[in-house]
């Protein structure tokens, strides 16, 4: 897939025009960027947006996040864990102290 964000007004109504014309290379928009799918085509357009609008517009391709292979498991559970624990203002670091989930600093340093 391919990530185009704007930067100026003139690219923001450029990327809307594009995404409207264009619907089937669109899988989705978020005001002044879009995701566009992974064809020789959308990249077109994307070059086609950056050519008329030079460094207002960015364009990064990305590939989807499978979490089952790019993190460990003790990882995928605190996140559960956290997202359903009881008080709802505890902060991270205080849920996990004293516990078997990773720490938040050392998280913090570990690449994905």
């Amino acid at each position: 897939m391919l990530l185009v964000v704007t930067y100026s007004s003139a690219a923001r109504t450029g990327l809307r025009n594009l995404c409207r014309r264009h619907e089937g290379a669109v899988a989705r928009r978020f005001g002044r960027a879009a995701l566009l799918d992974g064809t020789v085509y959308a990249a077109f357009l994307a070059l086609r947006l950056r050519e008329s609008h030079g460094g207002d517009v960015q364009i990064e391709r990305t590939e989807p996040f499978n979490e089952f292979v790019a993190l460990d498991e003790p990882v995928r559970e605190a996140a559960r864990a956290y997202a359903n624990r009881d008080a709802k203002s505890t902060p991270y670091a205080a849920f996990a102290a004293g516990t078997d989930h990773p720490d938040p600093d050392s998280m913090r340093g570990d690449d994905l």
